[in-house]
């Protein structure tokens, strides 16, 4: 007995060295809506611990996993390991392993949770980082790759626990990255670069796809600038190599007023298929919709948004947003409000989102959002019905 207890101090000593940090987030939401008049109901909520803390002098853990509830037409729970990475500091040198967050320059290419390492180099020419990811252990919902119709369908198929290495998680796909990043003219400057590549791993998988990516960011007060764009090469084993181009644009205003608000108008365009197959449409790693309401994946359309928002209280901010969609080809984008029709339109229409945020303290935000998707406003289905919804969002910290 005197053995076993010495043994568990032993092995609960470095243990007691670490500051712990416990946490417990409950995030929920509840929408209603449809196209047309008829609307449907839904909801999901996750519950998400997560401890964290130092391992001596120079790294610390974070783990994290949650249990997502869902309701649309029935209700499911699925289980999922969620941030999960320990991380080291050695001065100029950082190195970040396991499941940890990841975006690309331009935040629409290879955005989210990755398995794998990253390390980083600080000088004073700025940050250098290399890094490499898997997706094949992440839950396919979270993660959002569909650059097959076969991932496609799979992505929408419901998460069966009697076949759950089949209809859980994410392609097979392998995304390295070398990125530079750099602070100029005092810090205000922000310039990245990077280059990424994506390789398939499945067997029949033969789509590879490279990207050169920058973004510039340029505050001149009251105005900020900013400029983006993607040089995407693909490889699908049966074809030569293909061209795909994205970019963005944008500008924020911010009034020298007593009123804390802001104006700003962001544009994007991807690449949609061409008759001589030399541009291709732009084939991101993951999908990141566009819209609230369309949900449209920034392949073969291009957006224009305004956005404003104004902070009315300490607690209290609102927002409006109006975005309006065109499709660059007439083949890529056939999602409504087209639905796989023939039509010469590539105007798809625009969409009018409102949104309130309230925060009575910092372990608790509040958002009620509601808006429409008006196909009458463009001419690629103008009689086609308006789609709509209304949601709320809860998100709860608990320490």
């Amino acid at each position: 007995m005197k053995n076993l207890k010495l043994l568990v101090c032993l092995l609960l000593f470095p243990l007691s060295l670490w500051a712990w940090d416990f946490g417990l987030v409950l995030d929920q939401t509840a929408g209603y809506g449809g196209i047309g008049s008829s609307g449907d109901f839904d909801y999901s909520g996750n519950l998400i611990p997560h401890i964290s803390g130092l391992i001596g002098d120079n790294g610390d853990f974070y783990v994290s996993a949650g249990i997502e509830m869902v309701y649309r037409e029935d209700l499911t729970f699925t289980p999922e390991l969620l941030r999960t990475e320990l991380t080291f500091d050695f001065g100029n040198v950082m190195l970040k392993a396991g499941r940890m967050h990841h975006s690309d320059p331009l935040g629409f290419i290879a955005n989210g949770l990755f398995d794998g390492a990253r390390v980083s180099l600080y000088s004073e020419v700025g940050t250098f980082s290399v890094g490499a990811w898997y997706t094949g252990l992440l839950y396919k919902s979270r993660i959002n790759i569909a650059m097959t119709p076969e991932e496609m369908v799979s992505y929408y198929a419901p998460v069966d626990f009697g076949d759950f290495a089949n209809t859980y998680f994410a392609p097979k796909r392998l995304l390295s990255t070398l990125a530079w990043e750099h602070f100029s003219l005092g810090g205000v400057a922000h310039t990245q670069l990077a280059l990424l590549g994506q390789f398939g791993l499945s067997g029949e998988d033969k789509l590879h796809s490279q990207y050169l990516a920058g973004k510039i960011a340029i505050p001149v007060n009251p105005l900020s600038f900013s400029l983006g764009a993607c040089l995407e090469l693909i490889e699908d084993g049966s074809k030569d190599m293909e061209t795909a181009f994205a970019a963005e644009a944008g500008i924020a205003f911010v009034p020298p007023t007593s009123l804390k608000n802001r104006v700003s108008l962001l544009g994007r365009y991807s690449s949609g298929g061409t008759d001589n197959g030399q541009v291709v449409a732009f084939l991101p790693l993951t999908t990141q919709s566009q819209g609230e309401i369309i949900k449209a994946k920034l392949s073969g359309i291009s957006m224009i948004s305004l956005d404003y928002i104004a902070r009315l209280h300490s607690t209290f901010a609102a927002g409006i947003t109006s975005s309006y969609f065109m499709r660059n080809d007439l083949a890529t984008y056939m999602a409504y409000p087209v639905f796989g029709a023939k039509s010469d339109g590539h105007l798809l229409g625009n969409e009018f989102f409102l949104r309130f945020l309230y925060s009575p303290v910092s372990d608790v935000q509040l958002n009620l959002g509601g808006g429409v998707f008006l196909p009458s406003m463009g001419d690629a289905a103008p009689k086609a019905e308006k789609a709509w919804r209304i949601e709320f969002n809860a998100i709860i910290s608990l320490y």
